[in-house]
């Protein structure tokens, strides 16, 4: 029986980018008079396009140009480019976790353009890990929570939903991949804070993935064995 597909995410789940990212959101937010904190995003936005964000927030705060809206999303994402090239770290595990599961086939699938995902991996040394397999919501003109892009990804990898495991830190992307069809992991580093969704199977560090990973794997291929009748 082949192995199952590792399809991770990126942001919270591989690298430490949310901080960052959740930073340099509330400063371009606030520029177009959009109010939005930090907590904002790592509270309720975690792992939403921004777009998305955007739309919730003119909704709620009145609707703002979109050449003004435009000219701050070119800014924000040049100076976030900057802090990720030069500020970006590894979640805690997920080096060991990919070294662990490197006889996988594995992606990338993240919400965020593809040019912020090779940044994120190149500045974290992860890029060898994944080579061109990255799948960006950008690219596939789909986005988490809907299950598209990771059923994109999987189709292009030549998968079966069914045999795909997603690991996701965020809701949005737990939420697509259980709607896909997949078996899913949830990271979930802040368990005080946010419930696993139902059907998802919770770990509170990357350094747990390896095991929960080859125990999946181990099920999967017994289920898959004939069962003989012993009768006469």
């Amino acid at each position: 029986m082949p192995l199952p597909l590792l399809l991770f995410d990126c942001d919270g789940t591989l690298v430490d980018s949310e901080p960052l990212l959740a930073e340099e959101m509330a400063i371009g937010l606030n520029s177009v008079s959009l109010p939005f904190a930090a907590s904002d995003y790592l509270g309720e936005f975690r792992g939403t396009r921004f777009r998305r964000i955007v739309a919730e927030l003119q909704h709620r705060y009145g609707e703002i140009d979109s050449e003004r809206l435009d000219h701050m999303e070119h800014k924000m994402r040049a100076k976030l480019a900057e802090r990720l090239a030069t500020e970006l770290t590894t979640i805690p595990g997920a080096r060991e976790s990919l070294d662990a599961l490197s006889h996988f086939p594995s992606a990338v699938v993240s919400n965020g353009p593809e040019s912020k995902i090779r940044t994120a991996l190149q500045t974290t040394g992860l890029t060898h890990y994944f080579g061109n397999r990255l799948f960006s919501g950008y690219t596939a003109n789909c986005w988490k929570p809907e299950p598209c892009l990771h059923l994109h990804a999987a189709s292009i990898m030549g998968y079966a939903a069914r045999d795909c495991i997603a690991i996701d830190d965020a809701l949005v992307g737990v939420r697509a991949a259980l709607q896909a069809g997949m078996t899913v992991i949830h990271l979930n580093r802040f368990p005080d804070a946010e419930s696993t969704p139902e059907g998802a199977i919770m770990i509170s560090s990357m350094y747990q993935l390896p095991a929960v990973v080859e125990q999946l794997t181990h099920q999967w291929r017994l289920a898959a064995v004939p069962q003989h009748s012993t009768g006469n």
